[in-house]
């Protein structure tokens, strides 16, 4: 039986936070000029970087769809992420996140207007601390909207769990591997429509209906930063124009 490792003192997680406060966010937009967008964003000691690709046409051609853009996702972790070393590539674990994150953008990209075209989504763990998919959602939904592709909202995406018996929101590397249940959620904030939710142990009727309740609300928080660091973006890019005339 797996031994309980106090996760909660005095009322407080081990990092200070209260069970319902997020991680540090930071967030920069346009970071690489060979990509049509991208993002660099840090949740708590979560290093991402996100670049997008196209649309362009889609190769090989047997891959196409005549109706619509397909989606290629692909996440991540660089071999230095981890304490210990990771292998180069990729692994079963980054082909189902990568599956899961793309999956999470399925209702929110207008993929009709570009038949026959592909959209590539890279995603590159630089460092992790638990958490690492919802941050790379955050961070792709941000450089697909600097890329200018035509979606109908942002996907805002944070996680929750459960810690010696305590629901919390945005779990950092020791409540991840010691807690109770971890559950990621991306979502349509604006709407409350959730794109994508997985779990990973046990939580009853009332403590997943908390669970949901905080991620929401944590939500709504991450897609106003996303907004604002998005609206940063483009009034540099209108004043160095203006700058250029």
């Amino acid at each position: 039986m797996k031994e309980e490792i106090e996760l909660i003192k005095e009322g407080k997680r081990l990092d200070g936070r209260g069970f319902d406060e997020l991680r540090r966010i930071k967030i920069e937009v346009g970071v690489l000029k060979r990509a049509d967008g991208s993002c660099y964003l840090e949740l708590g000691d979560n290093k991402v970087m996100a670049a997008v690709y196209g649309p362009r046409e889609m190769h090989p051609r047997h891959a196409q769809d005549a109706k619509m853009a397909v989606i290629k996702f692909r996440y991540n972790m660089a071999p230095f992420s981890t304490d210990d070393r990771k292998r180069p590539g990729p692994d079963r674990r980054s082909v189902e996140i990568s599956k899961v994150c793309r999956e999470a953008f399925d209702p929110v990209i207008i993929r009709e207007l570009y038949p026959k075209m592909g959209i590539e989504v890279y995603v590159e763990l630089l460092q992790s601390d638990a958490g690492t998919r919802t941050a790379g959602i955050n961070a792709a939904s941000i450089a697909l909207a600097d890329a200018g592709i035509p979606m109908k909202d942002l996907v805002s995406s944070i996680a929750v769990g459960k810690i010696n018996g305590e629901v919390v929101l945005d779990l950092n590397a020791a409540e991840d591997n010691n807690g109770e249940a971890d559950m990621p959620i991306a979502m349509i904030a604006r709407t409350n429509t959730i794109t994508a939710l997985q779990m990973d142990g046990r939580m009853t009727q009332e403590e997943f209906g908390r669970g949901l309740k905080l991620a929401m609300g944590a939500c709504h928080q991450i897609y106003e930063l996303q907004r604002a660091a998005l609206i940063t973006r483009y009034n540099q890019n209108y004043e160095s124009k203006r700058e250029e005339k």
